[in-house]
């Protein structure tokens, strides 16, 4: 037995300079010069005064949302953060995989020590012709029990760094689970006050078709319209109001799904906030394409599932080696309590076990070629969360550009609208006008106004998608401190 032990040690020393399957290293994609087909520019266009610029090479700011200067949006980012039922089951599910992670770290890496004790009383047949035909005895027993299994081949180590990865990944999972929900609450809260200054502009819309449709109906009255135009306008009425309502589902919708963010119930939904009362960050940073991949969470949990991947390559090779186990226990052992404890009563052994895969039916050969194919996958999923997040950031910059183009245009639209029906009132005071083009003109600046509070919360939005299309700022989110204790 012990030549075989000694056997088995130099065979694990000749192959331990040996890989038994790949390293883990993510595969290196082409240079990316910029995210996009073409290059952002270095600022946008002026929209309601102010000009974003895109910070080449800047780092991702981790407290973004507080770059829009509102302390209810702060407030409820912070609640949400701290409420969340899904945010919380999620940090629970990662405290449990890392205590199963130290778990399997402690099992397979360090001997197992165990104390047992026996007390029977037992009635046995006895031996024809020498004593008894049964025989009344007890047995008390006590002892300590030892095995450690040599981890010749590093299979024990592999499941460990493979355990361990996936803890990590988990651990970037929730990191991005986090920022998810600050970004969800972000542009929920923009979205509901943005609805809800469409739908006020919208009941103002509804008063004027209104007031139009009765002005046309007394002139039909009086024959200076006809009964088409009557009927264009009350239809033109009823048409504005009809949307109202879907306006208004939506925007409790919104409210709603806020308020599940934030852990509330719907009838708890928060205020609207308001929506000029939102600062649009001036300054946007734009992580260059090389070191996206260390601070978005969703490649660097990629990463950490390669590696898992490429660790049970190892552990399906290294379970096709030898196996080696040694034991041992020591007690005391009688068929009475005295007897048991005196010297007469000591009992021990020690052995060593070495086992050899020989015939399993292919099984371990088919589950090595399971673990590279599972690792060939994780290597293609790898790339595509890279060219995904790629993607994610070009999108948000291409919209974030063209909501600054569309809002300057439409607050300039909005404010020549509002001159004109300033010059309209006034006039209309003097009694140079009627009122009918003093609504017409009213109604052309509240249409406007609709474009410009929708290209606004574009904008506000399509920021916060940017910001958190960047990323984390610090690269050590994850715990590593596992992974290593692994290795």
């Amino acid at each position: 037995m012990m030549r075989l032990s000694l056997t088995a040690l130099g065979i694990a020393t000749t192959l331990s300079a040996c890989s038994f399957g790949p390293d883990g290293t993510p595969p290196m994609l082409p240079p990316v010069p910029h995210y996009g087909v073409t290059a952002p520019p270095l600022r946008t266009v002026a929209a309601e005064g102010v000009s974003q610029t895109f910070d080449a090479n800047a780092k991702p700011v981790p407290d973004w949302w507080k770059l829009y200067k509102s302390d209810a949006l702060n407030a409820l980012v912070d609640e949400g953060l701290r409420n969340s039922p899904s945010l919380a089951a999620a940090d629970k599910s990662l405290v449990a995989a890392r205590e199963q992670l130290r778990a399997q770290v402690g099992s397979s890496m360090l001997p197992s020590i165990d104390v047992g004790g026996q007390a029977n009383r037992e009635r046995a047949v006895g031996v024809p012709n020498f004593g008894p035909p049964t025989v009344l005895y007890n047995l008390f027993v006590g002892q300590i029990r030892a095995q450690y299994t040599f981890d010749l081949f590093g299979a024990a180590r592999l499941a460990d760094r493979a355990l361990a990865a996936q803890v990590d990944s988990q651990t970037w999972q929730f990191d991005a689970a986090r920022r998810a929900l600050a970004a969800n609450i972000v542009t929920g809260a923009i979205s509901a006050a943005a609805l809800r200054a469409q739908i006020d502009t919208t009941e103002r819309l509804v008063v004027l078709a209104d007031e139009d449709a009765r002005d046309t109906q007394r002139r039909y009255e009086l024959g200076s319209a006809s009964r088409s135009d009557a009927l264009n306008a009350q239809s033109g009425a009823a048409s504005l109001a009809a949307s109202l309502p879907g306006l208004r589902a939506q925007w409790l919708s919104t409210r709603h799904a806020l308020a599940v963010l934030l852990g509330r119930t719907p009838d708890q939904a928060p205020s609207d906030l308001d929506l000029t009362a939102l600062t649009v960050p001036p300054n946007v940073p734009v992580v260059v394409p090389s070191d996206l991949l260390a601070s978005r969470p969703d490649i660097q949990a990629a990463d950490a599932l390669l590696k898992a991947a490429a660790a049970q390559v190892g552990v399906a090779t290294a379970q096709m080696y030898p196996s080696l186990s040694l034991s041992a226990q020591m007690g005391k052992a009688g068929f009475s309590w005295p007897t048991a404890l005196s010297g007469a009563g000591a009992i021990w052994g020690i052995g060593a076990s070495l086992s050899q895969p020989l015939f399993h039916g292919g099984a371990l050969l088919a589950q090595k070629r399971a673990a590279q194919a599972s690792y060939e996958a994780a290597v293609s999923q790898y790339k595509q969360t890279v060219l995904t997040a790629f993607r994610n950031v070009a999108d948000s910059l291409a919209a974030l550009e063209q909501d600054n183009q569309a809002l300057n245009f439409a607050d300039t639209a909005s404010r020549t609208s509002m001159s004109v029906f300033t010059d309209s009132a006034a006039r209309a005071r003097l009694g140079a006008i009627p009122p009918s083009s003093v609504r017409a003109s009213e109604r052309q600046y509240r249409n406007a106004r609709l474009d410009a509070i929708r290209y606004e919360s574009a904008r506000l939005t399509d920021t916060a998608l940017l910001f958190q299309a960047m990323g984390s700022p610090n690269g050590s989110v994850a715990s590593v401190a596992a992974a290593d204790a692994a290795r």
